[in-house]
C-alpha cells in the first residue's frame, strides 16, 4: 500500500456542518440516530492558539484552552508542511525516515489505539501564555485531515498525550485539580485551575472564557468552532460511475463545464476497463473520447454511487420528466415542506452515510432554488435485525441462515410476513424461531375455519357460520379491534395489532354465528398483514373490489363504551376471584359483589373482615383474619 498525490474532487459538506446539526433537531427521528449524526459531524467549541516555532507561526485548535499553561510539548502530523523547514540537522535523518514510514499507513491504521510512536524534530515552540520553550515532535496519531495538523500536548489532562509523554519521558505538569480524590494524571474531567498564573482558582468553564479573552487581547488566538466532519471525497479512478462533465484547458490548466446541451454525460464504451495502475483511471485510455478538442481534454475521474443514491426519492416522484429531475407540481403533490418523504424505514448502518449525504444533497438543491423543502426525510425509523435461532447474526459461515423460500413453500407467504411482524418490537433485534411461524400459521388457519369447514372427504366448503344480521357483542369486539389495530399501526407496534386480531378471531370462533359485515370489516384489518388469505376469503364472501382498494374501516366510538367491567378480588393480597360488575358501579356495590362471590366467601368464612379497599375500575382488596 502506498499513498500518492492525486487530483481529486471534493464536495464542500463542511460548509453545511452547522446547518446539518441545527436542522436535525425538529425531525421525527430516533434520538440515538440523531446522536450518531451529531457525533459524526463532531462540533467542538474551543480556541485556536498561535505558537511561534522557529520563526514560523503554527496554529493549533484545542477544546481545553484553559489547560494552555500545561502544554509541555507540541506534536505535528508527519505531513505538516513545516516539518522539513523546522527540523534540526541532527534530527533530519530520523525525521525523514519516520515521515516515509507513515506515508504507507492508512488513516485507520494511524488512528488505532496502539503503542504511540514519534520522533523529536529538534525544534522548539514558544508557549504564548508563559513564554516557555516546548519541544516539537511528529507522530502518526496527529493527522492533517483534522484541524491544522498540529496539537498542543497537555499530558496531565489528555490520555493520548499522557501515554506519549510517559513513553518518551516528556514533562507532565498538572494544571487542573479534579474534584474529590480523583487521580489527576491523564484526567480529562473539568475541575479547578492550578499552576496556571492568572487562571488559578477558576473553574474550568470560567477559565476557558478568561484565557480566550486573553488570547484575543494579545493577538495569540481566537474563539473557534471546529467540526470533525471533512469535505466529501467525490471522485473515483474507475470506469463505472458518472463522468464529471468538466473540461481541462491543456495549456492553462483551467477547467470549465461542458455545454448543458451535452448533459447527461455518459461513459464511452470500453472493452477493457480494468485498472491499469494509472492514477487517472481507465477513461484515460479512451483517446477519442477524452480529447474533446485540440485545446480541451475531459476529466477522467468518475463519481461514486452516491451521485445517484442521494436523490433517488425525488426522481421516483417524476421519473419521466425530461426537463427537470422533479417538477414543482410533483414536488407539491408528493412532498412536504418540513421533510419531503413522510416516512423512511432503513437500517442504523445508514445513519452517518446515506442519511447524512442525502440531507446535504437536499439542502444544496434547496439553496439552488430547485426544491422548497430543506430536509429529505421527515420521519425515520430503524428496524432491528432478525437474528438466527441461535441468537447470533445470520451468516453462511455460522450455518444459521433462514431461507425465506423454504418458509413460503411450507407455510405460505402470509405466514412468513405475519411472523416477521409478530416477533416483537420492530426496533429490537429478535431471534428467528420456526415454532413462531407455526403459531401464526395456526392463527391464519383459524381465520379460514371461521368461513370454511372440511368435509369427510377433505374438501373445503362454506361452514354456514357467516350470516346476515347483527350481534352486539361481536360488534363491540370488532370495533375494539379496529381501535387497537389502528393505534398499533400508527405506533409501529405491529405485534400488538396481530395480538388484537388473534383475540378477535377467538371471539368469532366461539360464536355460533358471525355477522357477514363484521367479518368483512375484520378482513380489512387483516389485509395489510396477510393479504393473500384476506383477499381469498373476501372473494368467497363478497364479489367485488379488492380489499386493498377499499377504504379502511370506520370506528364507531359508541361501541367502545363498556357496559360491564371486570374487577380483580384479592383476599389478604392473593387473587381469589374476578367479578363482572356494571361499568358505573359504586364502591359500596363493588364491595358487596366481591364479598358475595363464592370463591371469596370460601376464603373469608370463619374470619373477620377487617378492611375492604376498592380501587375503582380495577380491584377489590379484602383484609380478613
Amino acid at each position: 500500500v502506498e499513498r500518492r498525490p492525486l487530483r481529486q474532487w471534493m464536495l464542500r459538506i463542511t460548509k453545511y456542518a452547522q446547518r446539518l446539526i441545527d436542522e436535525l433537531e425538529p425531525l421525527d427521528w430516533p434520538e440515538s440516530i440523531k446522536a450518531l449524526q451529531r457525533n459524526w459531524i463532531g462540533r467542538s467549541e474551543g480556541a485556536e492558539v498561535t505558537f511561534d516555532v522557529e520563526g514560523n507561526d503554527i496554529t493549533v485548535f484545542t477544546t481545553r484552552p484553559d489547560t494552555l499553561f500545561g502544554a509541555t510539548y507540541m506534536v505535528l502530523a508527519p505531513e505538516h508542511p513545516l516539518v522539513s523547514t523546522i527540523t534540526s540537522a541532527p534530527q533530519r535523518e530520523s525525521v525523514d525516515a519516520y515521515v516515509s514510514a507513515c506515508a504507507s499507513k492508512s488513516d485507520m491504521e494511524r488512528g488505532l489505539d496502539k503503542e504511540k510512536t514519534g520522533v523529536d524534530t529538534g525544534a522548539f515552540a514558544i508557549n504564548p501564555v508563559n513564554g516557555e520553550k516546548i519541544a516539537v515532535w511528529i507522530a502518526d496519531y496527529v493527522m492533517m485531515g483534522y484541524g491544522s495538523g498540529a496539537i498542543m500536548a497537555v499530558p496531565a489532562h489528555d490520555t493520548r498525550d499522557f501515554e506519549f509523554a510517559q513513553k518518551f519521558d516528556l514533562p507532565i505538569l498538572q494544571v487542573v485539580q479534579p474534584p474529590g480524590d480523583q487521580d489527576w494524571q491523564g484526567c480529562t474531567d473539568p475541575g479547578t485551575a492550578i499552576n496556571s498564573g492568572f487562571l488559578d482558582g477558576l473553574k474550568t468553564k470560567d477559565a476557558k472564557k478568561k484565557i480566550i479573552h486573553w488570547l484575543v487581547e494579545n493577538g495569540q488566538g481566537e474563539k473557534k468552532i471546529q467540526f470533525k466532519l471533512r469535505d466529501w471525497l467525490f471522485s473515483r479512478q474507475r470506469y463505472w460511475g458518472e463522468p464529471f462533465p468538466l473540461l481541462w484547458d491543456k495549456e492553462t490548466g483551467q477547467h470549465s463545464g461542458v455545454p448543458e446541451s451535452e448533459l447527461p454525460l455518459l461513459q464511452p464504451e470500453m472493452e477493457d476497463f480494468k485498472p491499469t495502475g494509472d492514477p487517472r483511471g481507465p477513461l484515460i485510455n479512451c483517446t477519442d473520447w477524452i480529447n474533446y478538442s485540440d485545446k480541451l481534454q475531459r476529466e477522467t475521474n468518475t463519481m461514486p454511487q452516491w451521485a445517484g443514491s442521494c436523490w433517488y426519492y425525488l426522481r421516483y416522484c417524476d421519473p419521466d420528466n425530461t426537463d427537470h429531475f422533479i417538477s414543482p407540481e410533483n414536488e407539491d403533490y408528493w412532498g412536504n415542506e418540513d421533510g419531503f418523504v413522510d416516512f423512511y424505514v432503513g437500517g442504523k448502518e445508514h445513519a452517518v452515510l446515506h442519511l447524512l449525504y442525502s440531507r446535504f444533497w437536499h439542502k444544496v438543491l434547496n439553496d439552488l432554488g430547485h426544491l422548497k423543502s430543506k430536509e429529505p426525510f421527515k420521519k425515520y425509523f430503524a428496524p432491528g435485525l432478525i437474528m438466527g435461532e441461535d441468537g447470533q447474526k445470520m451468516s453462511k459461515s455460522l450455518g444459521n441462515v433462514v431461507n425465506p423460500d423454504d418458509v413460503v413453500k411450507n407455510y405460505g407467504a402470509d405466514s412468513l410476513r405475519l411472523y416477521e411482524m409478530f416477533m416483537g418490537p420492530l426496533d429490537q433485534d429478535k431471534p428467528w424461531a420456526m415454532k413462531g411461524v407455526e403459531g401464526v400459521h395456526r392463527f391464519l388457519a383459524k381465520v379460514w375455519r371461521v368461513v370454511c369447514s372440511e368435509d369427510s372427504e377433505g374438501k373445503w366448503e362454506l361452514s354456514g357460520k357467516i350470516v346476515e344480521g347483527q350481534n352486539d357483542d361481536l360488534a363491540k369486539v370488532t370495533h375494539q379491534t379496529i381501535k387497537r389495530v389502528e393505534e398499533a399501526i400508527n405506533s409501529l407496534r405491529f405485534n400488538t395489532a396481530i395480538s388484537a386480531m388473534m383475540e378477535c378471531t377467538n371471539a368469532y370462533t366461539a360464536a355460533k354465528e358471525v355477522p357477514k359485515d363484521l367479518f368483512l370489516t375484520f378482513l380489512k384489518l387483516l389485509s395489510p398483514f396477510a393479504p393473500h388469505l384476506a383477499e381469498e376469503i373476501n372473494s368467497i364472501l363478497e364479489e367485488g373490489e379488492l380489499l386493498s382498494e377499499q377504504r379502511w374501516p370506520e370506528l364507531d366510538e359508541s361501541l367502545l363504551v363498556e357496559s360491564e367491567i371486570q374487577l380483580i378480588v384479592q383476599v389478604n393480597g392473593k387473587l381469589r376471584a374476578r367479578i363482572q360488575v356494571p361499568a358505573d358501579v359504586s364502591k359500596e356495590d363493588a364491595e358487596k359483589a366481591a364479598l358475595a362471590d363464592e370463591n371469596v366467601t370460601a376464603h373469608t368464612d370463619g374470619k373477620t373482615v377487617r378492611k375492604v379497599i376498592v380501587v375503582p375500575g380495577k380491584l377489590v382488596n379484602i383484609v380478613a383474619n
